[in-house]
């Protein structure tokens, strides 16, 4: 009996057990799913947040197709009230209705379908006087100043009254007196600046009070006296810049929904919503709330849709919404959260959308099916570069920069220049240029590490010191390869514009400004990394770590750092090099007038004229787009990250590229010494016997000359530098040397 009796108790407890353990499991608390991943409702499996409504049944049980949209809170009676609102609007809103006019003494400009009044755009300076049977009366588009005491007494059976776009400025403390069943009342657009103690009293069964849109600067809880059965508060743009230090829902018990969009508010106090255990719906977006006190929403146990967004909050507690159990839907869009961690989403167990201001976000928030943005435009959840076309371009545009720069320091030694100093300055300027490559040999092979699992590491990778480095590594290149290109176009600038006055650098000043470049450009690149606390994370910023544009989050020494980088220096540089360039062609368009051979000279200039034109334009095609964006930025307009992708990819590297092509192997000594090299190689393969074969100078050697003297067919020896200073160059010789650029 008695090992009966205690078989039973045992089974009584393991039966409970399971239970609860099953329970647990079904509820999801022990459902624990990767970084990215949501559980399938009940059962232990969890699928990618990609597949959260795309309309196939991933799960089996069609808990992925479940809560598609967003429809927490009030959203569907929301909807009616917009509807409705539309329908008011609408000058054929009695079409549809076919009682005859049931109200006596309808104003000529006013129209009537049963017991519903519409005055709409009827420049009505009063309220008109009709007979006190009327249950809607629309006045919205009129004129009306001011709401006077008693205004609406005798329509008792009054139950939605429109005073939308007036010109409202004073609302008197019995205007709605007497209005015991109206149950929506809207007040948007117009001018008021105060509601007055008890301006609502009578107004016991009144549903929607919508005040949008006006100039409140100050509210009270008395101003909301006697609304007992009130469920939606819209306050929105209004210039309230800070709510009540008593509790705002004492007199609301009902209140489900409470709108404080687009006001001035900066704080918060634990006591405001102390009353408001019903409330829904809390939308405090577009403020300056700095900060949130550490029990603010305790007592909104029934609160299930949050809007933060567009707040300039910077940390929230780790503890801020553990009170929050039945919240769905959470927008911290716009909220730069220095201090986020995954303690923070945690406890909120039913939450099903979240929204921030950065995709990288979305990793400490796992559990939740809906989490936005997906992406930046640069990066999203599976890879540091979105777009497959910059996945693979980001290779072709690395390898043919470092490639082709590569191969013009290698071939720099075989042709032989008079101008040794222009020749090192080609050779720093590819060294700058393949660094670019470099930058995105770099950012193409972290994309390949974090593929398909990039929002594991997106937050990570953006404050490690690789990706400050890299990103220095591309300032440093776009910095010295900006320098290089003003100073070598200031050298032609001088050798053609002057070419009688003794200008020209000598050697060690050469030198020592080639230096001087290589150090500003490390200075610029590397003083980010000096002080965090003044420049905060200037590079990672994105996923391909290049601060191309600013963002709010950034300090403002930061913001100015950035500004006098790209529309100072870059752009005094940019405007400097097209002066120079237009001077330049101006000034061989001159010589060629003057001189003999005309038409020898129309054919140089032209060519010429095209070599001046690829030039600038290559500048152009990647300086004018950076700068406009770094302008727009500048006005705090929204820069989408896919153009950012594309620029630092596609544009910024342009002149890397292209450099070697327009400074090496256009030019003519390039061009010669490969007709050399080929002529040796043809006469090799035509001569069989080693005995037979003549000696023709070496293969991998031509003269450059810069400027360069017009070489004559019979002469194989290269023709002595003129320097800059002599005076006694002729005027078609001075012609001759300026068009031998091309």
């Amino acid at each position: 009996m008695t090992s009966g009796y205690c078989f039973y108790i045992f089974l009584i407890i393991g039966t409970n057990f399971v239970r609860g353990t099953l329970e647990d499991h079904d509820s999801g608390h022990e459902i624990t799913c990767p970084l990215g991943y949501f559980p399938c409702g009940n059962i232990t499996k969890c699928l990618p947040q990609l597949l959260h409504c795309n309309g196939v049944d991933d799960c089996g049980n069609q808990a992925d197709e479940d809560n598609c949209g967003d429809n927490n809170g009030w959203s569907q009676q929301l909807d009616k009230y917009y509807a409705k609102y539309s329908e008011k609007n609408s000058p054929y809103s009695f079409k549809t209705k076919t009682s005859a006019c049931l109200v006596e003494s309808v104003p000529v400009q006013c129209s009537c379908q049963g017991l519903e009044l519409d005055c709409n755009g009827a420049n009505l300076r009063v309220v008109p006087s009709v007979s006190s049977n009327v249950t809607m009366m629309s006045l919205q588009y009129n004129l009306l100043r001011k709401l006077s005491t008693d205004v609406f007494k005798k329509y008792q059976d009054l139950k939605n009254l429109y005073l939308q776009n007036n010109r409202i400025r004073n609302v008197s403390e019995h205007a709605f007196r007497g209005l015991y069943n109206l149950t929506k009342l809207y007040l948007s657009h117009n001018k008021i600046t105060f509601l007055k103690p008890g301006v609502f009293e009578d107004l016991n069964k009144l549903q929607w009070l919508i005040i949008e849109n006006n100039r409140i600067s100050r509210i009270s809880p008395l101003s909301f006296y006697g609304l007992k059965s009130l469920i939606l508060l819209v306050l929105m743009h209004n210039s309230l810049s800070r709510l009540p230090d008593k509790s705002l829902c004492q007199y609301m018990p009902r209140l489900n929904w409470l709108d404080f969009e687009g006001n001035h508010i900066r704080n918060l106090r634990n006591i405001t919503f102390i009353s408001c255990s019903t409330l829904t719906v809390l939308d405090l977006a577009n403020n300056k709330i700095e900060s949130l006190p550490p029990y603010l929403f305790k007592d909104l146990k029934e609160l299930s849709q949050l809007n933060l967004s567009y707040n300039p909050i910077q940390k929230i507690q780790a503890d801020q919404f553990d009170y929050l159990k039945n919240l769905k839907s959470l927008s911290l869009e716009g909220i730069e959260i220095t201090n986020i961690q995954r303690r923070m989403f945690k406890p909120l167990r039913n939450l099903s959308h979240i929204y921030f201001k950065k995709f990288q976000y979305c990793g400490y928030a796992p559990h939740v099916r809906s989490c936005k943005p997906n992406t930046d435009g640069i990066s999203s959840f599976e890879n540091l570069l979105a777009s497959i076309i910059q996945r693979v371009f980001v290779w072709v545009v690395s390898a043919v920069t470092c490639f082709g720069n590569i191969f013009v320091i290698c071939m720099r030694p075989y042709i032989r220049s008079e101008n040794k100093l222009h020749a090192i300055s080609i050779m720093s300027l590819c060294c700058a240029d393949c660094l670019m490559g470099i930058y995105l040999f770099v950012i193409g092979g972290f994309d390949l590490k974090f593929r398909g699992e990039y929002n594991k590491h997106a937050q990570l990778w953006m404050d490690s010191t690789q990706c400050q480095l890299v990103g220095s590594l591309a300032i440093l290149s776009t910095e010295v390869s900006v320098l290089l290109l003003t100073y070598l176009t200031l050298e032609k600038y001088i050798c053609i514009v002057y070419p009688f006055r003794c200008l020209k650098p000598g050697k060690c000043r050469a030198i020592s400004i080639l230096i001087l470049i290589w150090i500003i450009g490390f200075v610029v690149a590397f003083i980010p990394l000096s002080n965090k606390e003044f420049f905060r994370n200037y590079y990672g910023t994105n996923g391909v770590c290049f601060p191309l544009h600013s963002e709010q989050a950034e300090s403002t020494g930061s913001q100015i750092y950035s500004v006098v980088i790209f529309l100072g220096v870059n752009l005094a540089a940019f405007i400097i090099i097209v002066f120079s360039y237009g001077s330049m062609f101006y000034s061989v368009h001159q010589t060629a007038i003057t001189a003999t051979e005309i038409r020898n000279h129309i054919k140089k200039e032209m060519t010429l004229a095209k070599r001046f034109f690829f030039i600038v334009f290559t500048n152009a095609l990647c300086w004018i787009p950076i700068f406009i964006l770094k302008l727009l930025s500048l006005l705090q307009v929204e820069i989408p990250g896919t153009i950012t992708s594309w620029v630092v990819i596609f544009i910024l590297p342009i002149n890397s590229a292209l450099n070697p092509l327009l400074y090496t192997l256009t030019t003519r000594p390039f061009k010669e010494m490969i007709h050399q090299v080929w002529h040796n190689y043809k006469q090799r393969r035509s001569i069989g016997s080693k005995s037979s074969q003549k000696t023709h100078g070496p293969s991998f050697i031509w003269v450059e000359m810069w400027p360069m003297q017009e070489i004559t067919p019979n002469s194989t020896k290269p023709v002595l530098y003129t320097d800059c200073s002599e005076t006694s160059v002729s005027q078609s010789t001075l012609s001759t040397r300026l068009n031998s650029y091309t």
